[in-house]
């Protein structure tokens, strides 16, 4: 694609990059009230039954996600028209959703500048080691990599690190605003959660919460993770990066049923909100269906989307992502090799 249908690509989505108040405000009403109704449902039916509670705890979580999607547009500002109104309803979501505003917006906009630029990696980012340097790591820095992209890590440990670490401390070297938000957000955490706790008690809080915000980070990291990590998902280095390219090339139209598409706010039209992050959730859609060189981006299903698993490491050389088994040939290969020059002197020495 050349520089010119690039810019050309990016100026046709332009006109869904607006916010609609009406539609924003009409979405905090069918999102978050129904989340609240199904919280005190599935505190209530705990007197019944447990089996009562679950599926109420599972419809619960996807609210959660969709709250999230929400918080997310605010980072990008295209929630609201008004920066204030986006750093309120942002702060406010990211109360529900347990994630510091400022400080994700931060990250998450590196990760946007840099997606799948190999010298850029590192902020906001799933970790993606190439190949080459899974080979040339030494043993402790494969195993942190593998342990790091093991499913029970990634989908199980990997909530419990956002919600406790992540986003309950400042990073080094944060101003004063984005410090101030994460201690707002910590400190209403811990109001709004003594107050529950104190109206239910802390067994049924736990039974209620720890579940809904469990389930709501595992698929919050699988949306994000299969957004990005596809078989032929595009990577390059700085001098041969694009950001077009990045966007439509290097993430993926996840097509969902329409059910799982509302409740997760649209997000799997990943390609039109890299290539314009100031496209609400709303209107994500519609900018797909209307500019059609997006209509080309690499589709992926459910079912499809499960072969992400086995996407480990990616190979520069055939520009797709390989397994760690498919990779055991490359290192005895490369042990091989170093071996033979270490060998081969010797040898020539003894001739002599």
């Amino acid at each position: 694609m050349s520089k010119q249908k690039q810019a050309q690509l990016r100026k046709s989505v332009q006109p869904f990059a607006k916010p609609d108040t009406v539609a924003s405000i009409k979405q905090l009403f069918n999102t978050i009230l129904p989340f609240v109704i199904l919280w005190f449902l599935a505190y209530k039916s705990l007197a019944v039954s447990i089996w009562l509670t679950i599926p109420l705890l599972i419809l619960a979580s996807g609210f959660v996600i969709r709250i999230f999607i929400i918080f997310h547009d605010c980072t990008h500002g295209s929630f609201f028209r008004n920066g204030k109104a986006n750093r309120i309803v942002g702060t406010v979501t990211g109360i529900i959703t347990l994630f510091a505003f400022e400080k994700w917006k931060r990250n998450h906009s590196i990760h946007h500048a840099t997606s799948s630029n190999l010298d850029k990696r590192g902020t906001g980012d799933v970790w993606v080691m190439t190949v080459n340097e899974y080979i040339d790591a030494s043993f402790w820095g494969k195993l942190a990599y593998r342990l790091y992209r093991n499913p029970i890590v990634l989908f199980g440990f990997g909530p419990l690190y956002l919600y406790l670490i992540s986003n309950r401390f400042n990073r080094k070297g944060a101003r004063k605003r984005e410090r101030m938000n994460t201690y707002i957000i910590n400190i209403s955490l811990i109001v709004l959660y003594s107050s529950l706790i104190w109206l239910i008690g802390w067994q049924a809080f736990l039974i209620i919460q720890l579940p809904i915000l469990f389930i709501a980070g595992s698929l919050g990291i699988w949306l994000f993770y299969v957004q990005h990590q596809f078989e032929d998902s595009y990577f390059e280095n700085e001098d041969e990066w694009s950001f077009v390219k990045a966007a439509v090339d290097g993430s993926s139209y996840y097509k969902l049923p329409k059910v799982l598409q509302w409740l997760t706010g649209s997000i799997g039209f990943h390609h039109v909100h890299h290539l314009s992050p100031r496209v609400p959730n709303y209107k994500l859609e519609e900018a797909h269906e209307k500019t059609p060189p997006l209509q080309q981006a690499t589709t992926i299903t459910l079912r499809s989307s499960l072969t992400a698993i086995r996407f480990r490491l990616y190979d520069e050389n055939s520009k797709t992502f390989v397994s760690f088994k498919e990779v055991k040939g490359l290192i005895k290969k490369k042990k091989d090799k170093v071996e033979y020059s270490f060998k081969a002197p010797r040898s020539s020495v003894q001739e002599k």
